[in-house]
């Protein structure tokens, strides 16, 4: 069976999709609307089916068959960057890595990652997105991202994966609180006390769960959505906070400040992970990315 549709063609198709008009689509890829329209003709006479709905004045709507065929063009189109590569300058890596983080974990997770990866494979473009586990995930699935790092929470089954780092929840209080010179604190011992819960799936479900093994109802006083409105309202004595992130800074955004104490209690490791579908081979760029964070690990 000989190959009717061209790599311009599902450039073309993907930047469609993911601009929603094709005049976006057209001002992206600096050609002329006429000509990608012409293009998205051919592609869905090549593969004889509708890949989208064009209404005017309301963009572009892609069919069932359409998401599917984007999933595999975003695919296709990230193999042959691999194949011009490996043609061109051998062993260098080149193009573009999409990568996906946990909004938590991206301010201390992302920065070294970037700088020390890219350091070693100048060539290289890292573009990242930070969302909720469930939405990155979802982008995965859809071809949106090559890879994820994620919390070792709630990972779908679909999903592939390697660990790339560990680290051990901890309790948040303010630098007044009557146990914030205490080197451990136990649950138990903030039970009856309000708490700040950080709302960001499956950061809230993990911590909750934490608190049901030792048959403890926290007094959920406050749900913030992010981590540092979380730490902004126990800097100001308005309830304590478990969570996994450390960040160096004692201070909140207000110059107030809070303390990192352990959890006495035999509270188990959160592992940080780096996912992929099963069912995506990986190319080169996020291969190597992947053998990166694990040994930077190990190191």
């Amino acid at each position: 069976m000989s190959v009717r549709f061209s790599l311009r063609q599902l450039e073309y198709f993907v930047a469609i999709a993911e601009e929603g008009t094709l005049s976006d689509a057209a001002a992206r890829l600096h050609v002329s609307q006429p000509g990608i329209s012409q293009s998205f003709t051919d592609l869905e006479r090549a593969l004889d089916v509708q890949l989208a709905v064009r209404r005017k004045a309301h963009g572009v709507t892609l069919t069932p068959t359409g998401t599917q065929v984007l999933r595999h063009a975003r695919e296709l189109l990230r193999h042959a960057e691999d194949l011009a590569s490996v043609a061109s300058g051998g062993d260098a890596l080149s193009g573009v890595l999409t990568l996906g983080c946990y909004v938590t974990l991206a301010p201390t997770a992302l920065p070294p990652l970037l700088q020390d990866f890219t350091a070693l494979h100048p060539g290289l473009t890292i573009d990242f997105v930070e969302g909720t586990q469930d939405v990155l995930q979802r982008k995965l699935l859809h071809g949106e991202l090559d890879l994820a790092i994620v919390y070792d929470m709630e990972i779908q089954p679909e999903m592939e994966r390697a660990v790339i780092d560990s680290r051990r929840p901890h309790i948040l209080l303010p630098a007044s609180h009557r146990l914030a010179h205490e080197q451990a604190v136990s649950l138990a011992d903030l039970a009856d006390e309000p708490m700040v819960l950080l709302d960001a799936p499956p950061s809230s479900h993990n911590t909750l769960a934490i608190f049901d093994e030792f048959d403890i109802r926290p007094d959920v006083r406050y749900r913030p959505t992010t981590f540092e409105l979380t730490r902004a309202l126990v800097g100001r004595g308005m309830g304590y906070a478990l969570l996994v992130q450390r960040p160096a800074n004692d201070r909140t955004y207000e110059g107030r400040e809070v303390v990192v104490k352990e959890i006495a209690d035999p509270v188990g490791e959160s592992h940080v992970l780096v996912i992929w579908p099963q069912a995506a081979r990986l190319n080169r760029r996020a291969a190597a990315f992947v053998e990166f964070s694990q040994q930077r690990r190990q190191g």
